[in-house]
């Protein structure tokens, strides 16, 4: 009995799940440090990212061919959580007594400078 059902979990189709990294280059802005730009990342995950299954952290070159850029990775269960969550945060932008909106406000502050955008599924 043992075998069969070893048989037939082998022969069942087996289901990847994949992660949802969201990548970020950026510059940060004179008037911030990259201490200040992570102190509000981490507040970024507590107030807001762990409503949503979001998780960020910052990536800062040591050896590259671009040390000016930093990286901004974000991690969420998959795709479909990662856009429910952006739907959130874009949404959330309207009231400016939101959570969201005070952070984008603190990002906006700090003089970041979006260079590109990625999006990748992780396994």
């Amino acid at each position: 009995m043992k075998k069969v059902i070893l048989i037939a979990l082998l022969c069942l189709p087996v289901v990847t799940l994949a992660d949802h990294m969201d990548v970020i280059q950026m510059r940060i802005g004179e008037n911030c440090s990259v201490a200040q730009y992570v102190a509000i990342m981490k507040d970024f995950n507590e107030q807001w990212g762990v409503n949503y299954g979001y998780v960020a952290e910052l990536a800062v070159p040591l050896q590259s061919n671009d040390l000016v850029s930093i990286f901004w990775v974000g991690r969420s269960a998959n795709a479909e959580a990662f856009g429910k969550a952006w739907d959130a945060w874009r949404d959330a932008q309207a009231d400016p007594t939101s959570a969201a909106a005070k952070l984008q406000a603190r990002f906006n502050a700090c003089g970041e400078f979006n260079e590109a955008r990625r999006s990748y599924d992780v396994y």
